[in-house]
């Protein structure tokens, strides 16, 4: 009845630019939703009608079996099983890692901590380039070349995570943790107990960018993994596409099966994230 109300208020003017403005998000919606309508109605087709001139959206024949002939071609299973590793493990280091730093940047009072902070946050501005070399060099020396653990030890720490936290937990009253303190509770207890759980929404954030850019990532596993059994499922693409070029239809249900993971984190968590997103920064 509000809505309504509020509705027959609006003048003709105000209605007209409401449509305009909910049809140009509607048209955007679909331009960026129709490669992904594509990718899904090529999956199911035979590798000669992807590129059926007129193009037919709905095939004629739905060819499920696309989706068991990819598993069979490349061993896909071992990719995605390399991959889940790495994305766990680094989402899980990150999120402890960053909650940490951000704390003791947020809430904790020592000489050089916001100089500290700045140089740290200064490194987001240096390209991954300038130092890929000495990474390499410094993993082959310490022995993990051509293993996941090489992925894992070079993306457990960031430092957009750290800044990410801080912003939020700058935004949770100091007075919480003054209390604690004079309950006689520990810096570990404060974290664990009253910032983490008030810090779900950024933690959410965190979750969602840092698995998605692990699970996307290339030319880590690229440079670092050269046993075909230890490789990711981006790598794993790029092999499929290479060995199986002229098969569309598979390649496009390959990607699409790699899609899924991210779609589930994003789709479980995206209610944080949007909160996430809108909160931090606030100082409360």
């Amino acid at each position: 009845m509000t809505a309504k109300k509020s509705f027959s208020t609006m003048s003709a003017g105000q209605i007209a630019l409401s449509i305009l403005k909910y049809g140009f998000l509607l048209g955007l919606t679909v331009v960026a939703l129709v490669p992904f309508v594509w990718m899904i109605s090529s999956s199911l087709k035979t590798s000669i009608d992807v590129f059926s001139v007129p193009m037919k959206w709905i095939p004629t024949e739905f060819h499920w079996d696309n989706y068991l002939k990819i598993w069979e071609r490349v061993p896909l299973l071992v990719y995605f099983k390399n991959t889940a590793v790495v994305a766990i493990i680094v989402t899980f280091m990150q999120i402890l890692t960053s909650s940490f730093a951000a704390y003791a940047f947020a809430k904790m009072q020592f000489r050089g901590r916001d100089l500290l902070f700045m140089c740290y946050i200064g490194t987001i501005a240096v390209p991954w380039q300038v130092y890929m070399v000495p990474q390499f060099i410094m993993m082959r020396s310490i022995g993990l070349y051509d293993t996941i653990w090489a992925l894992v030890v070079l993306q457990s720490f960031t430092a957009f995570g750290v800044f990410l936290m801080r912003q939020f937990y700058l935004g949770i009253p100091n007075d919480l943790s003054e209390a604690a303190r004079i309950d006689g509770l520990s810096e570990y207890g404060i974290w664990a107990r009253i910032i983490l759980p008030l810090a779900k929404p950024a933690i959410a954030t965190l979750c969602i960018f840092t698995f998605v850019n692990t699970w996307n990532d290339y030319m880590g596993p690229m440079i670092y993994l050269t046993t075909d059994l230890n490789k990711t499922i981006q790598v794993g693409l790029r092999r499929f596409i290479q060995a199986y070029s002229a098969d569309y239809n598979l390649i496009m249900a390959a990607s699409l099966c790699s899609l899924i993971p991210v779609a589930v984190v994003f789709l479980f968590l995206q209610r944080y994230f949007i909160e996430g997103i809108a909160t931090t920064g606030m100082k409360g």
